[in-house]
């Protein structure tokens, strides 16, 4: 029924239509529930339903409330979790950079342990080898008193000429300079520095590590240098720090024959590469080592000396190792050991 249909006129339809028969097909009722309509309406927006085509916040509000609602409850749930996972992010980095200052640190005091355990190695080693250091300076020094003397009395004699002048000042000179060289030698190696790396030619190296045990001992044994490195072969290192290994070893290998007959206290140092890799051998003549003491060389205080403290070689396998290198010994044959020692290779840039 609409507004311009007359209430007689409806109630009249609607008794036709509610007497209408059965067999027709179709029967009229009054319905039971108007939902259906209501949903109809609501759909259409029109009838009581007209106000929803008119979009206000209100409006919004009754009609999605619940899905605002679960909105603001993820956008809260999100923004709590932004606010915990920034504070943890903040908290985290802060105990990372903590922990970081602590490691560099840490790595900070054990490198200065690890310069001063090297330096009082070095300190160690040279004072085990200076035994006869007095006798070897003493020698050039008394040479030079002697030349000197001498042209005070030829001087006083009036024989003095230019000829017994310049001889006199050239021997003068010459063991100057080997004293010279000793002590410069000895200061080189004694002296405390920082690890520098930088291409090492170890030929020219093992020949200095030669003269230096020559000028310190008094009867140093034969030591053959024998080089099959190919041209241009160096190594990038810290040139006291591989020396220091060196003396170590050759060393050790002057002690291991000391006893022996003078034949079989001569050393061999050896050169060569493998694998990209430089290879320094130390061979002795000497009696060698048990395979038992072999499995031990390396632990800290061990050590087949009397008065040694079983330092030396953990010191010098922590140094080449820190090179990228290896430390290892084995029976020589037929007598003595062979100590070797690998570092990378570096080619000189041309």
């Amino acid at each position: 029924m609409t507004r311009s249909i007359g209430h007689g006129l409806s109630k009249q339809v609607a008794q036709a239509l509610l007497a209408m028969p059965a067999d027709t097909g179709m029967a009229w009722t009054v319905p039971a529930d108007y939902q259906s309509v209501h949903e109809l309406y609501r759909e259409l927006r029109t009838g009581p339903y007209a106000h929803l085509r008119d979009v206000t916040l209100a409006g919004l509000l009754r009609r999605f409330w619940p899905a605002l609602l679960v909105l603001a409850l993820v956008l809260t749930a999100w923004g709590v979790h932004t606010v915990r996972v920034e504070h943890l992010v903040q908290r985290r980095t802060a105990e990372l950079r903590a922990s970081l200052r602590a490691r560099e640190e840490a790595e900070a005091r054990v490198r200065s342990h690890q310069e001063q355990m090297e330096h009082l190695s070095r300190l160690s080693i040279l004072g085990e080898l200076s035994g006869s250091l007095a006798h070897e300076i003493n020698q050039p020094l008394t040479t030079i008193g002697n030349y000197a003397r001498s042209l005070l009395r030829r001087h006083a004699d009036g024989r003095l000429n230019d000829a017994a002048v310049v001889e006199a000042c050239g021997e003068i000179g010459s063991e100057a300079e080997r004293a010279g060289d000793i002590m410069r030698r000895i200061r080189d190696f004694a002296r405390k520095r920082s690890a520098v790396r930088e291409p090492v030619d170890m030929p020219a190296l093992v020949d200095g590590t030669r003269k230096l045990i020559e000028g310190m001992l008094l009867h140093a044994p034969t030591i053959v240098c024998e080089n099959d490195l190919p041209r241009g072969c160096e190594v990038l290192a810290d040139a006291p720090q591989i020396q220091q290994v060196l003396l170590n070893l050759v060393k050790n290998a002057i002690d291991a024959g000391r006893d022996l007959p003078p034949e079989r206290q001569a050393l061999t140092i050896h050169l060569e590469t493998a694998d990209k890799r430089l290879l320094v051998h130390v061979i002795d003549q000497g009696c060698g080592l048990s395979a038992e003491q072999q499995s031990h060389l390396f632990e800290p205080f061990f050590t087949t000396k009397p008065d040694g403290l079983g330092l030396g070689l953990p010191i010098c396998k922590t140094i080449v190792e820190a090179h990228g290198g290896r430390l290892w010994a084995e029976s020589n044959v037929p007598s003595g050991m062979r100590f070797t020692f690998s570092l990378p290779c570096h080619v000189a840039a041309n």
